[in-house]
């Protein structure tokens, strides 16, 4: 769960060092992590990628004499979705001046580690520049990454120039792409910044702050949950009954759903997932039990969400999950308001894993 990230990362900062996996990082709460960097990039590591995407393996000597941007990401995230339309546009706008994007994936899910949605994601989503996999977290261990979305700024000479955390601060990032351009003695680097309008989960934020943070739903790192019937626990095809009166942030479950590490499992018709939320939007990781599609229903306040449906359902609040992602339920129209928010499994099957807001 992420907390108070400028305590997090300031925190991790002067441990030296994170095992494992760091946080999803919102926009403006990192903004003055981006910091200069003087030490030798370990491009090196690339080597310890299990597989890549739209390219051959690309080894350092390749890189040699390049300018060359880094982007950590995994496809669930919904910092790193919004960071995506900028970085695409800049290896659109300066790969004929030498620049080259490496996106590196570092899946924070099970299901993020299999080569096949990570393919599916790349192309879904329009990516067209090398992605390493990093399935085993070494390249993310090797850069010494916090946190998702990350961007390094590689020199024609191999040295690390910036790091930077979280989302925002683009036209820093793109200002700084230039000037490497030209210190490696590109010609014309194009002018001006990148404007790029993304949709959907690619939408920029609503500038607000959300009242609701990350809240995941496996056992392993579930918080807020409230229930009529006990507290949580792991269960295999248990039956919750109904909770009233959700505050602000907590969530319930209602009917029959096996509880894993990583995910609730909804397994009958008719079972439900509600949640008390403050924010623009409202997004939710999901994915099916086997390969057949799951219908499901999204309510507010108990009723169709009309203008305030998400990209990923309609104005009756109907959807389908197809594919292990993460689905805009919610966009609200107005000014973000208190609401309670409403999931109901039409067929057996879903899998809900993390609620993100913006």
């Amino acid at each position: 769960m992420t907390r108070t990230i400028t305590t997090l990362v300031a925190g991790l900062l002067v441990a030296g060092g994170l095992a494992g996996i760091g946080p999803r990082l919102a926009a403006g709460e990192l903004s003055s992590w981006s910091q200069p960097a003087t030490a030798q990039a370990p491009l090196v590591a690339l080597s310890g990628a299990t597989g890549w995407l739209n390219a051959p393996v690309l080894r350092p000597e390749d890189l040699r004499g390049k300018v060359v941007l880094v982007d950590f990401w995994t496809y669930s995230c919904i910092n790193c979705l919004r960071t995506l339309p900028y970085v695409k546009a800049w290896a659109e706008k300066y790969k004929s001046s030498g620049l080259v994007v490496i996106g590196v994936h570092t899946p924070e899910f099970a299901f993020e580690k299999m080569p096949s949605n990570v393919k599916q994601a790349v192309d879904q989503l329009g990516i067209d520049y090398p992605v390493a996999l990093d399935a085993s977290n070494a390249v993310w261990d090797a850069f010494g990454n916090r946190a998702w979305p990350a961007l390094y700024f590689v020199d024609r000479n191999g040295q690390l120039r910036q790091r930077q955390y979280g989302e925002g601060r683009y036209a820093e990032a793109e200002q700084l792409i230039q000037r490497l351009l030209k210190e490696a003695g590109a010609a014309a680097v194009p002018t001006g910044l990148v404007t790029p309008q993304g949709a959907g989960t690619q939408a920029a934020p609503s500038g607000m702050r959300a009242g609701s943070e990350e809240t995941y739903l496996g056992i392993a790192r579930a918080e807020g949950f409230v229930s009529a019937g006990g507290g949580y626990r792991f269960a295999k095809d248990h039956a919750w009954p109904v909770t009233t009166g959700l505050r602000s942030n907590e969530w319930t479950l209602a009917g029959t759903w096996t509880n894993e590490a990583e995910y609730v499992l909804g397994r009958q018709p008719g079972a439900r997932l509600l949640y008390r939320f403050r924010a623009r939007d409202l997004h939710l990781v999901m994915g099916t039990e086997g390969q057949a599609p799951v219908r499901f229903r999204v309510r507010i306040d108990g009723k169709p969400p009309g203008d305030d449906h998400g990209s990923d359902v309609d104005a009756q609040g109907f959807g389908t999950v197809t594919s292990h992602r993460l689905y805009q339920l919610v966009r609200q129209k107005g000014s973000p308001v208190e609401r309670t928010f409403e999931l109901e499994v039409l067929e057996p099957g879903l899998r809900a894993y993390a609620f993100t807001f913006g």
